[in-house]
């Protein structure tokens, strides 16, 4: 197993080894520290506009602080999920990789903040793909959260923490198009604490 990142995710620990990669030089924080950074020096005369035109001068312009765009940078989700793609084609690669993804927990203006997010996830599983090439035919890619959501939004037009999630499969191995599983309703008397998916 293959984990791509500054460490070892918790799906993949246990008794077998884990294999960790990263491209040379990478050291990019999430786009969330510099949405904060930029937050931080909005209203100063001096550093906010500074550090608004260095963080564009990065690939981090508006669109893609407040989530409407993916970041454009070089080790994007994208971008290594298509060197995770090579590697795990590769005739003595590993036969599984995990990949981390940040900027979904969007507790306001979650509208405009996950068309970006999604727009990533989208090119992300696409370069997966091409890294893989043939082998895609006998792949499963599995898409899943460590969280739920609330089924309302909240005051800030988001939604916090609750228990129902899904998770997506893909890839060739996968005979698609079928939700699978019980589906409980979003009606007021099937809720759980009439907030969450039950």
């Amino acid at each position: 197993a293959l984990s791509v990142g500054t460490s070892v995710g918790l799906i993949l620990r246990g008794p077998a080894p884990v294999g960790t990669w990263l491209p040379q030089g990478f050291g990019q924080p999430d786009t969330g520290l510099y949405r904060a950074l930029a937050a931080l020096h909005a209203r100063d005369p001096i550093t906010g506009p500074a550090v608004k035109t260095g963080l564009a001068e990065r690939g981090f312009t508006e669109g893609v602080l407040n989530g409407a765009e993916p970041p454009r940078d070089r080790y994007s989700f994208p971008a290594l999920a298509l060197a995770a793609g090579k590697l795990l084609a590769a005739a003595q690669g590993p036969r599984i990789a995990a990949l981390e993804m940040g900027g979904w927990d969007t507790h306001a203006g979650q509208r405009a903040r996950l068309q970006g997010t999604l727009t990533t996830l989208d090119r992300g599983i696409l370069a997966l793909k091409d890294g893989l090439g043939a082998a895609w035919s006998r792949t499963a890619v599995l898409v899943m959260t460590e969280f739920g959501r609330t089924v309302r939004a909240n005051g800030t037009n988001g939604t916090d923490h609750g228990t129902g999630s899904i998770a997506l499969l893909a890839g060739g191995a996968i005979k698609g198009g079928r939700i699978l599983g019980t589906w409980p309703g979003l009606a007021p008397g099937q809720l759980l604490d009439n907030r969450d998916l039950a």
